[in-house]
């Protein structure tokens, strides 16, 4: 760890310090005890447009697949949340659960990072008026904090 980059392959965290490359993202060290950071391996950013087309096409099933995805992203970045499997499973027997814990999981990764969060518990309203904008909201909050950490576009 450093204040500056020592060279190639060396990435800057979110805890503004700067890593070689043995610790970049992917590797399975735990961050350090009581670091109060985000320091995980980042999501993916997705297409928002291909997210939806593959909702239709399962008539709606994709979005357990979605649900899981969220979920253990956060979980594996975070250190903290409810993780891929009981997020799927939230998601299949009380759907409307995931409509404000997915939000409070999104708004506590960036507030974790020091960041203000697009989306929070109220966003689950979206939903009951809309439809679409909840999950445009919620995805496109991931997206945007992917990719302000550096992860590739869809």
């Amino acid at each position: 760890m450093s204040d500056a980059s020592q060279g190639a392959g060396w990435w800057l965290a979110s805890d503004g310090k700067w890593y070689p490359p043995q610790s970049a993202v992917g590797s399975r060290e735990p961050p350090p005890i009581g670091s109060g950071t985000n320091s995980g391996p980042l999501g993916q950013q997705k297409s928002i447009g291909l997210q939806i087309l593959w909702s239709v096409l399962t008539l709606g099933l994709y979005g357990i697949y979605w649900a899981y995805e969220c979920h253990e992203e956060i979980k594996t970045h975070t250190r903290e949340g409810v993780g891929g499997p009981v997020g799927a499973l939230i998601y299949f027997l009380a759907g409307f659960i995931t409509l404000f814990l997915l939000p409070i999981e999104i708004e506590k990764m960036y507030h974790r990072d020091g960041r203000q969060s697009p989306v929070r518990a109220t966003t689950a309203f979206w939903i009951l008026l809309f439809g679409i904008p909840w999950y445009v909201k919620c995805q496109g909050a991931l997206n945007h904090y992917w990719a302000a950490k550096g992860a590739p576009a869809p």
